[in-house]
């Protein structure tokens, strides 16, 4: 049995990460800002919540004690947060090796240090403090999740135009699969090497315009959809194509396959 501390273990990726660890029968303990309440819809039974924050220090020794291993699934997509983001996994990170934890895995995004966007620069600059802690650390990088771009094309159907950049093409994954893929790399025995990078990809990489007509399908919504050039970082990021990692296919579920999973909450 193993214990697990998850930072971030109430946000998408996290919760699915704690279910299974419980459901595997290891002892999880749950870091949050806003822990959820037993019954309360984030919360799972068998697991252990501590209310912390990696920007102050607070909790993070209570949640980590008695821990074999911190997997660091929190997000940071603006503001303070953002700007913070290193810094919080540098605190997370010493406040671990203070409680004896041998080794730390992180989510991050597949070449995340080659784009020069905010949210992927702060990515790339906590992997920067994961592979010089003192800790053993497995960075595990993903293409983009199936939700985001149901995300975007719902947005942009709200006014009948569904957004489709042009000649980007996507990978996406599941985020439940992410998340067994991170259990998998938190339970693996020590390796003996400081620092490792893991990339996972999608099982299948398409269109972006195939991918939004197969949305329209599934949930019936309307709109025209609309082909245009994204400028600036993200744009430069998805017309390189580093989004992708065709060498890297993981997993099984497609994102015809997550709609028809979905659609009811579409």
């Amino acid at each position: 049995m193993t214990r697990i501390c998850v930072a971030g273990g109430t946000g998408q990726v996290g919760r699915e990460l704690v279910r299974h660890g419980v459901a595997g029968g290891h002892r999880v303990a749950v870091l949050s800002r806003n822990p959820p309440a037993p019954g309360t819809a984030g919360h799972t039974d068998g697991a252990e919540y501590f209310r912390g924050d990696v920007t102050t220090g607070e909790g993070l020794a209570a949640a980590l004690a008695g821990a074999d291993v911190v997997v660091d699934c929190l997000e940071g997509f603006s503001g303070k947060a953002l700007k913070n983001f290193a810094d919080g996994g540098a605190r997370l990170l010493a406040a671990a090796q203070d409680a004896g934890v041998r080794r730390a895995v992180m989510l991050s995004i597949v070449n995340c240090d080659r784009s020069s966007a905010g949210y992927y620069r702060s990515k790339a600059a906590k992997e920067t403090v994961y592979e010089h802690s003192g800790l053993e650390t497995l960075v595990l990088r993903a293409t983009q999740f199936h939700s985001l771009l149901a995300r975007i094309f719902a947005a942009g159907a709200r006014v009948r135009l569904v957004p489709v950049v042009k000649g980007a093409k996507f990978q996406p994954i599941a985020h439940v699969e992410v998340a067994a893929a991170l259990l998998d790399a938190a339970l693996e025995a020590p390796s003996g090497v400081r620092h490792r990078v893991r990339t996972i990809g999608g099982p299948e990489v398409v269109d972006m315009g195939e991918l939004a007509r197969s949305w329209q399908r599934a949930t019936g919504a309307r709109g025209r959809l609309v082909e245009f050039p994204l400028p600036g970082a993200m744009g430069r990021y998805l017309r390189a194509g580093l989004n992708l990692v065709p060498e890297e296919r993981h997993g099984t579920q497609t994102f015809e396959g997550w709609l028809a999973m979905h659609a009811d909450s579409l």
